[in-house]
């Protein structure tokens, strides 16, 4: 089977040209030539069957045969709130598996316990790019800048449901998975888009503090854990990500 070539282009039923990345890898490293097909993907719902229409030393430029507009294969949005491990390479990993297994945003969270106080949101935007690429992704997740726990929790809007997972035994906690599963065939018969958001926090690796996780559910958060297992940041944030698409293909029809 010819394998199929798929370039992240934005507006790209508007532009006629591949960014200078994407066209660096189709010229010098795939070596495509006029009349090549392609695939392009915008990030926000379409693919595009494509032909190389001019390949310079440096330059690709397409014309658009078909446009291929994608089904959502989850509902809702699924967003993941984070506090980034001080190891960059941890969390990077746990970006691009949760971009190939399917969500759609990211926040980093600067909490009292983080150990990671800056990072570059640059880096972490070409990883999803990337990921959402090699998993051919219709919808490219939305990486937000860090910002400190608390602006978060008072600006932070969703239109369904908000976790906040800890390890904190003096605060009565619920299962994670039961509550979204649940949840979920509770609502299999309203439109996808009503009520179906998924917002999970992650702490640091030493937890979120006990005073962050009370502010937290005094703004309608949910008490929530993971599982009997200790896990680290990066692992419990792909296990919510995880669990949280489980949950909504369940509603869909999807599982």
């Amino acid at each position: 089977m010819k394998e199929v070539r798929y370039f992240f282009v934005p507006n790209a039923n508007v532009e006629k040209e591949l960014p200078t990345e994407e066209a660096i890898h189709a010229l010098r490293v795939l070596r495509l030539k006029e009349g090549d097909e392609i695939f392009l993907m915008d990030g926000e719902g379409s693919f595009y069957q494509a032909e190389v229409s001019l390949a310079t030393s440096k330059k690709c430029f397409y014309t658009i045969k078909q446009v291929l507009k994608q089904e959502p294969t989850w509902c809702g949005k699924i967003h993941l709130a984070i506090a980034p491990t001080k190891d960059m390479g941890r969390m990077e990993w746990m970006v691009e598996k949760a971009t190939e297994i399917g969500f759609d945003e990211i926040t980093f969270l600067n909490c009292k316990f983080s150990e990671r106080k800056v990072l570059r949101t640059d880096r972490i935007e070409k990883i999803v790019i990337s990921a959402v690429k090699q998993s051919h992704k219709a919808w490219k997740p939305v990486v937000n800048d860090m910002t400190s726990f608390c602006k978060f929790i008072d600006n932070h809007k969703c239109n369904g449901q908000k976790y906040i997972c800890h390890c904190y035994s003096e605060i009565d906690r619920d299962d994670f998975f039961t509550l979204i599963d649940t949840f979920a065939h509770n609502v299999q018969d309203i439109k996808p888009s009503i009520g179906n958001d998924i917002t999970v926090l992650v702490g640091p690796e030493g937890d979120f503090s006990i005073e962050e996780v009370r502010y937290a559910i005094d703004h309608g958060f949910k008490s929530v854990t993971l599982g009997n297992s200790r896990l680290r940041t990066e692992t419990a944030g792909l296990s919510a990500v995880m669990m949280s698409q489980l949950a909504r293909r369940v509603c869909t029809g999807g599982i």
